[in-house]
């Protein structure tokens, strides 16, 4: 099972090339950015209005309108997009805190998997957009 969905991959691919162009504070349409990305159009606009219902981005009509980041790339963490498309990520059942596991106290694996848990958060809300402006590199 993959940790991170195909639509959130494509979602992300969107982010990183509204990225890129953000400094030019052009709107950027859908249609080619999901050429661009290999992404199907419908599947690009689906994905571009979940990130804009979160406020990751903003819409504009018309011939000259098209899609941009909300916010500076340096501002907007992965967790905010993987959230948007796929919900919140969650190792396994006992991770999730709506769930209270009946052996939480006695397991060995719970805390071990409450830690991976904490690690895969921590490195999804620390990663900003901005890191993906030179073809992954930092900044």
């Amino acid at each position: 099972m993959e940790l991170i969905r195909r639509d959130t991959d494509y979602a992300l691919r969107l982010a990183a090339k509204m990225a890129k162009e953000y400094a030019g504070g052009q709107a950027l349409s859908a249609r080619t950015m999901a050429r661009e990305n290999r992404v199907s159009y419908p599947l690009a606009c689906k994905l571009l209005q979940k990130m804009a219902q979160a406020g990751i981005v903003e819409s504009t009509m018309g011939p000259k309108g098209g899609f941009r980041l909300a916010h500076e790339p340096a501002e907007i963490a992965l967790s905010e997009i993987v959230e948007a498309v796929q919900g919140p990520i969650c190792v396994n059942k006992c991770s999730d805190a709506k769930f209270a596991c009946p052996m939480k106290c006695q397991c060995g694996l719970h805390p071990k998997m409450m830690d991976l848990q904490r690690h895969i958060h921590d490195f999804l809300y620390n990663l900003s957009l901005r890191e993906f402006l030179n073809k992954g590199e930092s900044q």
